[in-house]
């Protein structure tokens, strides 16, 4: 039922991530002011903006000016339902804090995966949102962990900042600050989520360059996005992943 409940919650939460990635990077404010076209200027009423069903009913474009609105706007909505539904099955609803911080870190990864494939950025002020809700819910429902999750920040961060001073050109500072946060969120968790972001990054990258050759070494492609698809399964089975590498290799 919890799970159910999750989707049209997602879907909601999923609307108001691509406001956020929107605006955020053009500093405009993301709580003050109504929804509009960004081709035409004409406010978008309320029944147009119902998450998924409003964008099927228009078939994708603008009431006033017909102009395309982008498929990312609904697959972000969809895509932040399925995370939620997905959070709440897998880790449960015993733990209320673990599940808070589980959904607040796979909508801060949303929005940071949008901005990041559309504008190449990675706020800092989204970040040091996250930041301060995933401390915020720890200190309240389990301030025991505080002190390992900010070693898990500083370790991540730090390994990420060691990547960017080597390789400038393929790291930025928004990742490094981007794997800090991780941490705040994930604790141990986040060690898995950064192998699984570099595995994933190298994947495409290779995919990229068998597929044009030399010149696709010098294309820029986002990292925050791999990491986002590291934190998220680090969220779901980080923990086993970590417990099951220690009791292989350092049992006894």
């Amino acid at each position: 039922m919890v799970a159910i409940l999750a989707v049209p919650a997602g879907l909601i939460f999923g609307s108001f991530a691509t406001v956020v990635a929107h605006r955020v990077p053009r500093r405009e404010s993301f709580v003050a002011g109504r929804s509009r076209c960004p081709h035409c200027g004409t406010t978008i009423a309320a029944y147009d903006n119902i998450p998924v069903v409003s964008w099927l009913a228009l078939r994708g474009r603008c009431r006033h000016c017909r102009v395309a609105i982008p498929a990312r706007y609904p697959l972000a909505e969809l895509g932040m339902a399925a995370l939620f539904a997905a959070t709440v099955l897998i880790l449960g609803t015993d733990d209320a804090t673990q599940l808070v911080l589980g959904l607040a870190f796979c909508a801060l990864l949303v929005v940071i995966t949008l901005t990041d494939l559309e504008r190449r950025v990675i706020p800092n002020t989204v970040l040091a949102a996250g930041a301060i809700v995933a401390v915020a819910i720890a200190a309240v429902g389990d301030p025991s962990s505080l002190p390992d999750r900010m070693i898990a920040a500083a370790a991540a961060g730090g390994v990420l900042f060691l990547v960017a001073l080597l390789y400038p050109r393929g790291m930025g500072m928004g990742d490094v600050k981007l794997a800090a946060v991780m941490g705040l969120y994930l604790g141990r968790a986040v060690a898995p989520a950064l192998l699984i972001g570099f595995a994933s990054g190298a994947l495409v990258g290779l995919a990229l360059i068998a597929r044009r050759g030399a010149s696709a070494r010098k294309q820029a492609v986002p990292f925050g996005p791999f990491l986002a698809l590291g934190g998220v399964v680090a969220l779901w089975c980080g923990n086993a992943l970590v417990d099951w590498y220690l009791a292989t290799f350092f049992n006894g």
